[in-house]
């Protein structure tokens, strides 16, 4: 399987923006691809992608890589 292969599913960073409810892994969790569901506040990646996904802030202050957005 192809890095672009593997990143079909994951968000651009147009696709993100404060407001939009996703679901991110956080950094402990990449092991168990547990998942949290919030609301961004901030983007932290600067580059247009991001092979595990784009690293953003919850409003309850976590951290993850968005994997999958769920409402805008």
């Amino acid at each position: 399987m192809s890095a672009s292969e593997k990143q079909q599913g994951i968000p651009p960073r147009k696709a993100i923006y404060p407001g939009v409810k996703v679901s991110i892994i956080e950094k402990q969790n990449q092991p168990s691809g547990k998942r949290t569901e919030g609301i961004v506040v901030r983007l932290l990646t600067k580059s247009p992608t991001h092979p595990h996904g784009i690293k953003v802030v919850l409003t309850d202050g976590k951290v993850g890589r968005v994997q999958e957005i769920l409402e805008n």
